[in-house]
């Protein structure tokens, strides 16, 4: 495993993280059992940054992570999130940045994880009732306090970023990234890399799709989210598998699997990308890792451009509300 400074931080991670989402919701059934075995192979692999939220389950995925840190904190970068509100209040909102909001959030995550500070904290989204500049001013309190180590920010615009930017340094963004979805590249990116912000990408794998490996959409369980995504379904899934087929011809050519190409791919962007693939099976985790030791040379890279340019994917990331809050 390679490790990389993040962004403004005195945080050094591993180039490949480990989301942990799908261990606690979405995906179908979830077993803690299992997921405490795939996090502690994944530590042995040498991947020492884990990405949860609190509203992942909701609150179980902290939960299951506070757990699994118990003499391991040492060897681990702990990201979590705020701003989805996971509430049976009808009246309360979606999301939520309010400074005691985001106050109470924070010791919550806290107790959950069974730890004394966050090392990455991240606005999971932004409320449109609060400008970014209270936000991050709340958040930076919250570092002088001892309680975070370093602020980060989730699918924002890169006008956004440099508003925040301006109140407190950034660490990280984290946003959607991959083959199929390359629409960072044309300001986020650059403007990450111009005020020296690490940049997240989560789904690497397109959640699963870009690993060739996923069942049709109607074999999916019936509760995993990707059931309502628009790119897993109808037409869309019939373009997107045709370039998953070509991209697997590739990777067999160059001796890995698709998933792997895809991640190493990614990689291959610069060392301030840092891919974090979530999985719940041991073997995915494996081919995962492998990927790091993938060789991307610029034929190869040439090759996979022509599979998949910046908007080839058919379909959006999400649905129409779901859309709503990313690049805002």
């Amino acid at each position: 495993m390679k490790y990389v400074g993040l962004g403004h931080s005195d945080l050094r991670v591993s180039c490949l993280g480990l989301g942990c989402m799908g261990m606690s919701e979405n995906y179908g059934p979830s077993n803690d059992e299992e997921s405490t075995a795939l996090l502690a192979r994944a530590l042995d692999l040498g991947i020492n940054f884990l990405d949860t939220a609190d509203s992942y389950g909701p609150w179980r995925n902290e939960e299951l992570i506070g757990k699994f840190l118990a003499g391991r904190r040492e060897r681990t970068v702990v990201a979590t999130k705020f701003g989805f509100v996971r509430s049976e209040d009808p009246t309360a909102p979606a999301i939520d940045n309010s400074p005691a909001y985001i106050r109470r959030a924070c010791e919550a995550s806290l107790r959950r994880l069974k730890i004394d500070r966050i090392d990455l904290y991240y606005v999971h989204r932004l409320d449109p009732r609060v400008p970014v500049e209270e936000t991050i001013a709340v958040m930076a309190d919250l570092v002088r306090a001892g309680k975070v180590g370093a602020i980060g920010l989730s699918e924002v615009s890169a006008a956004t970023l440099r508003r925040a930017a301006a109140v407190h340094p950034i660490a990280a963004l984290e946003s959607e990234y991959s083959l199929w979805a390359r629409d960072a590249e044309r300001e986020v990116l650059p403007t990450c890399r111009e005020l020296g912000v690490g940049f997240v990408a989560f789904s690497p794998l397109g959640r699963g799709f870009l690993t060739g490996a996923l069942p049709a959409t109607a074999a999916l369980a019936a509760d995993d989210y990707r059931r309502q995504l628009p790119r897993f379904n109808g037409d869309a899934a019939t373009h997107n598998a045709r370039l998953v087929q070509r991209l697997e011809a590739i990777a067999t050519a160059h001796g890995c699997t698709a998933g792997q190409l895809a991640l190493a791919w990614l990689m291959s962007r610069g060392t301030d990308v840092i891919p974090i693939p979530g999985t719940r099976r041991m073997q995915r985790l494996q081919e995962n890792v492998a990927a790091v030791d993938v060789m991307v040379t610029p034929e190869l890279l040439e090759a996979i451009d022509a599979v998949f340019p910046v908007g080839a994917a058919a379909g959006e990331r999400y649905d129409a509300d779901g859309m709503k809050l990313v690049n805002v």
